[in-house]
């Protein structure tokens, strides 16, 4: 039977079923729903447990042997079955088919997968695993609902933040939802329950790295030269990828440029930041940034992201790390001067 993830808790306060089946690329809810299956199996007397890895030379026999061999103190079994490639083969589909039909009554079965592709989910092995298991298949948390989700985690610790803050999150954590989780845990340890500010979440979630690649652009926009070169520094210092710091760089500067054409266009600012979703320090930073930073060194600042970008696919002479690191430096002095 199909089983959404949401169920799962009413399922195992039930009489638990000899199969389980998850199959996710969500590495945290996989997780998660595997563990909800292990508490209960520990509750409801499954005191044994034997996990089987399909690495490069798995023997199939193995897992006969377990699901045939008794507990040494007699009590029930679980056995964990991990396929990370979420390929078994031939031999391992033909094995796997032949397990579902011959589960035994004193074991407990929990087969983890990735998320399957659409020619391997036509397999037989799978459609005998749908037929015999609990099938779980814990669908990717998208990016226009992972701010809905983070506000769930967070009102399950007793918090909760506005929507600015809820995307302010989503955006840093780019749809990992293991840092997004450490991240939740975080702000549950620093502030106490209620509804947190957006600079609560900012300076919680900024400051992981002692060096954010993320707030370069704050120096840059602010025209702090100083705090500019000293990031800059620090970043590579610590061994950042120089191609999500021009990354970082480049957008401020396209952002820049969509900002300069819409107040050309007789747009508000205001109207333009709420588009572009731009609040917090940013927002505060934008005006006088655009005021001092004229459009033709925008426009030259964008021709040399496009250079430095040449050095760094090493497309360009002396493509040296050093002379790289120092050509991303001019390009955000040149915009951090104006």
């Amino acid at each position: 039977m199909q089983l959404r993830a949401d169920a799962l808790d009413g399922h195992v306060a039930k009489t638990l079923a000899p199969l389980y089946v998850i199959t996710s690329d969500e590495h945290l809810l996989a997780l998660e729903a595997a563990d909800k299956i292990r508490r209960a199996a520990r509750a409801q007397g499954y005191s044994e447990r034997e996990v089987l890895s399909v690495e490069r030379n798995f023997k199939w026999g193995e897992l006969l042997a377990a699901n045939q061999a008794m507990s040494l103190f007699g009590d029930k079994k679980l056995i964990e079955l991990r396929i990370p490639s979420g390929k078994p083969g031939k031999e391992g589909g033909a094995a796997l088919q032949a397990y579902a039909k011959d589960l035994s009554p004193d074991n407990l079965t929990l087969i983890t997968l990735p998320k399957l592709d659409w020619q391997t989910q036509k397999a037989a092995w799978v459609a005998a695993l749908q037929q015999a298991a609990v099938y779980i298949d814990i669908p990717a948390i998208e990016r226009s609902a992972l701010p809905g989700w983070i506000a769930q985690r967070l009102a399950a610790q007793g918090q909760s933040a506005e929507r600015a803050s809820l995307d302010f999150i989503a955006d840093r954590v780019e749809g990992n939802l293991l840092a997004a989780h450490q991240e939740i845990q975080k702000l549950g340890l620093l502030h106490a329950p209620g509804k947190l500010a957006h600079e609560q979440v900012q300076d919680a979630v900024l400051n992981v790295a002692r060096y954010d690649v993320f707030k370069l652009s704050e120096a840059m926009l602010a025209g702090d030269t100083a705090r500019l070169i000293r990031m800059l520094e620090g970043l590579q210092g610590e061994g950042e990828a120089l191609p999500l710091v021009l990354w970082a760089v480049s957008e401020e500067i396209r952002t820049l440029l969509k900002l300069k054409a819409g107040m050309a266009q007789g747009r508000p600012l205001p109207a333009l930041l709420k588009e572009y979703r731009i609040w917090g320090p940013r927002e505060r930073l934008m005006e006088p940034a655009l005021r001092r930073i004229s459009l033709a060194t925008l426009e030259a600042a964008m021709q040399q992201a496009a250079q430095v970008d040449r050095m760094v696919k090493g497309l360009r002479a002396k493509a040296f790390a050093g002379d790289q690191w120092d050509a991303m430096l001019q390009l955000a002095l040149k915009v951090a001067k104006g």
